[in-house]
């Protein structure tokens, strides 16, 4: 089983979350813990470039944490996200609901 790699840096003055491995019913648990705790009191970047897989659970974590961002005052950004995870969000209908950016620069 892969495990799942959060690194946080701070970035044009978001919180920068690296995300490298699956975001599956094992690993989403970790995930959405680190997410909400930097959605509470940053703007966020979810870098998901490094990402290998992303499931119904992984999807669930994301809307939530778009929906609890904003009304904490947050914008969230879903940066570069891998070819799996774009097919996931695209074949839910959820793509329409991110702010999926491809560089730090379109902040």
């Amino acid at each position: 089983m892969e495990n799942l790699i959060i690194n946080e840096s701070e970035v044009s003055g978001c919180l920068l979350l690296s995300i490298e491995g699956p975001v599956n019913l094992y690993t989403s648990g970790d995930f959405e813990k680190k997410v909400y705790s930097a959605i509470k009191d940053h703007d966020t970047i979810l870098d998901l470039s490094k990402v290998t897989s992303l499931s119904s659970s992984g999807i669930g974590v994301l809307m939530s944490a778009h929906n609890d961002s904003e009304d904490n005052g947050h914008k969230m950004y879903v940066l570069n996200p891998a070819k799996d995870v774009k097919m996931a969000l695209d074949s839910t209908g959820f793509s329409d609901v991110f702010n999926i950016i491809h560089s730090i620069d379109e902040i």
